[in-house]
């Protein structure tokens, strides 16, 4: 019966990464249409209410893949499965005209288990980015040879880019882990604008820019824990992501329909974008099993990298090439706690987990020149034992959480974003590598 169970938490997996496609991006909003999308931080239960506070968090139940470095802490009997999805509501508000959008996504598919003593692995599937976006704007009618004629410009957006990774956590000596994690990076973006005139015989206009990306990514972590008292400990986590050119193809077009007629021009750029250094550090302080409080900093070096640009030749054609000055370096601060009233106590009751947090995120891409909005996220969510920890080998976590995010523009009259979000998942500790006791 484990094997079975222990066989089907690897399938969970496998399908879950290669149903992928077909899930829905969770995103409704323009701002995605900037640079590589919306960064996606939900990588897992305990990140997800936490506000993503966890690079110093270690354990022997989770699995947190924001720090490689806490995989060494699983626990040496156990195979840990984490999966989640959650729903969106987001009211879009530009001057007075609002819209209300919904979607569901899959989040986030995680393994973890020890290989080896002080020598644990885990494999996931994170998203990185969400690309989603549809709206239509009127501008002032023009006048035409033909007369006066209305045009309605379309603008859509889908896609999104993905990573599946394979990561190991070692503790060398007592307190002190190191961890690597790599992985590979696919995604799909695309982005369409037309024009339309009411009046054919005048002609319309699309441009359409496309990128595959397939490129690798690569994390290095740290964390450093030392007792401070009875039943007390404080952790350090280090992490740094790999800057580096992502491997891929955009292009853009333009044309122009006149009559019957279809002009226009077609370019393709290799690996136009780039993925930047990434720096984060974080303190955790635990309480024996029922407190923990975490601190996080991180900081995205934005600035200067290079993403596709189109601009104009001295002929008057299109250029197509890679520049830097689209995106400004970004800074994360997040705060989040996780309580357990009585971490050792045989009443199921008394293992929920309840978690809370907060996140400060300053833009990465810029809107039309102007820093782009700011991000204020406050998370709220509660761990469900199905069975009873002090009775069961086989542990299974409801995990339920809400958030509520303001995306709030650094310039007067841009679009202002608010979040409903409602996160669902499950965590599985699984009894692995026990022995069978002869009777």
């Amino acid at each position: 019966m484990k094997n079975k169970l222990s066989l089907a938490l690897v399938a969970a997996l496998l399908a879950s990464i290669a149903t992928l496609h077909a899930q829905t991006n969770g995103s409704n909003s323009p701002y995605s249409y900037y640079g590589l999308g919306l960064l996606n931080d939900r990588t897992g239960a305990l990140a997800t209410s936490m506000a993503g506070a966890t690079t110093a968090m270690r354990g022997g139940n989770i699995v947190n893949p924001l720090n490689p470095a806490s995989f060494s802490a699983t626990d040496s009997l156990t195979c840990l499965f984490d999966i989640g999805m959650s729903l969106q509501n987001a009211n879009l508000d530009e001057g007075g005209r609002k819209v209300n959008a919904k979607n569901t996504s899959l989040d986030y598919v995680t393994l973890g288990f020890r290989i080896a003593p002080r020598l644990g692995l885990s494999v996931g599937m994170l998203p990185i980015s969400t690309v989603g976006y549809k709206m239509t704007r009127t501008p002032p009618s023009q006048n035409v040879t033909a007369g006066e004629v209305t045009e309605t410009d379309t603008y859509s957006g889908d896609g999104g880019l993905h990573n599946v990774y394979a990561g190991l956590g070692w503790e060398p000596f007592r307190g002190f882990s190191v961890g690597v994690s790599g992985g590979y990076i696919w995604g799909d973006i695309t982005h369409n604008i037309s024009a339309k005139l009411s009046d054919a015989s005048a002609g319309s206009r699309s441009r359409k820019y496309e990128t595959e990306i397939r490129s690798y990514k690569l994390d290095f972590g740290m964390q450093y824990e030392q007792n401070i008292g009875k039943g007390n400990s404080l952790t350090l986590g280090l992490r740094y992501g790999l800057g580096h050119t992502l491997q891929g193809k955009s292009t853009f077009s333009d044309g122009v329909l006149q009559g019957n007629t279809l002009s226009g021009d077609t370019l393709t750029l290799r690996n136009g974008y780039e993925l930047p250094h990434s720096f984060s550090v974080g303190l955790a302080w635990q309480r024996g099993n029922t407190l923990r409080v975490s601190a996080d900093y991180t900081l995205q070096k934005w600035g200067s990298v290079k993403s596709p640009v189109v601009g104009t030749t001295a002929e008057g054609g299109f250029s197509y090439t890679s520049e830097k000055g689209a995106y400004t370096d970004m800074n994360r601060y997040a705060i989040g706690a996780e309580y357990i009233p009585m971490g050792n106590h045989y009443n199921v009751r008394k293992h929920f987990r309840f978690r809370a947090g907060f996140a400060y995120t300053s833009p990465y891409a810029r809107v039309n020149g102007q820093d782009g909005p700011k991000h204020y996220l406050a998370t709220l969510g509660v761990g469900i034992p199905i069975h009873n920890p002090a009775h069961s080998s086989r542990v299974i976590i409801l995990n339920i959480g809400g958030a509520y995010e303001r995306v709030q523009p650094s310039v007067a009259g841009m679009l202002k974003e608010n979040y409903l979000r409602f996160s669902i998942g499950l965590s599985f500790n699984e009894q692995w590598f026990a022995k069978w006791k002869a009777l």
